[in-house]
């Protein structure tokens, strides 16, 4: 009998225990792509939980290296790895890949990576973190390579597996733009809030591509799995698979 996951195996380390992002991944996924999730538990979201969320990842990784059958291996949330910036979070990747010979990314790989593919440069951030971690993550993304207009603070975050109303997604990521128009591409910080489905009214209206992260992490897997398989209904990113 022919493997179902006939076009690769994929494992994933969830940072929490919502699980409506891992729903829209493997929905978005194509046909013959496997998933294999694990979950770290942050639930305070603060700057030390996600620094020492990092000895869960590390055995989540481990355990799924000694099942041999993952083609890739992410460590999701863009938090834990954008603390330690560009160069510390590229060194722990190394580090993985060179242990379990699977090739690793990050959450903030995907984002940086699907950005540069879509032209953006001039970045407009938006996520429900504090205004410390904001200038971290903003920190990042110049490091990257993009010029950061701002990375403004969405309000409280919403409780775990809970995300907020479409209307709202759209009224507020819209207002932002609207003070800062200059932006050539809207970053979206975590993937619970919003679903993907929340940014083709924005990427209409505003003209520019509004980067959800499932979208840019279901983009960038089948990249490294050599996979061409558009999506339409799912934001700019995949439906031109740039």
């Amino acid at each position: 009998m022919p493997s179902v996951n006939w076009r690769g195996t994929i494992g994933v380390i969830k940072p929490g225990y919502g699980t409506a992002s891992l729903v829209e991944f493997i929905r978005l996924m194509p046909e013959g792509v496997g998933c294999i999730p694990k979950f770290v538990g942050i639930r305070e979201h603060s700057h030390q939980e996600y620094l020492d969320a990092f000895s869960i990842y590390d055995g989540h990784m481990r355990e799924l290296a000694k099942l041999m059958i993952c083609d890739l291996l992410h460590p999701e949330g863009a938090p834990p790895f954008m603390l330690r910036g560009v160069k510390g979070e590229r060194e722990i990747i190394e580090k993985w890949e060179t242990e379990y010979r699977v090739p690793v990314f990050t959450s903030g790989m995907t984002q940086t990576a699907a950005l540069k593919a879509l032209g953006v440069k001039r970045v407009l951030g938006i996520t429900y973190e504090t205004r410390e971690m904001n200038d971290i993550f903003a920190t990042y993304f110049t490091d990257a390579g993009f010029e950061v207009l701002v990375m403004e603070e969405a309000g409280p975050r919403p409780g775990e597996g809970r995300t907020v109303a479409a209307e709202d997604v759209y009224a507020l990521i819209k207002r932002a733009y609207l003070r800062h128009p200059e932006a050539d591409g809207i970053y979206l910080q975590g993937s619970g809030p919003w679903g993907y489905k929340d940014v083709l009214p924005l990427e209409q209206d505003l003209g520019i591509p509004v980067l959800h992260p499932v979208a840019a992490r279901v983009w960038y897997v089948q990249k490294q799995l050599r996979v061409r398989e558009p999506v339409m209904g799912a934001g700019r990113i995949l439906e031109e698979m740039p």
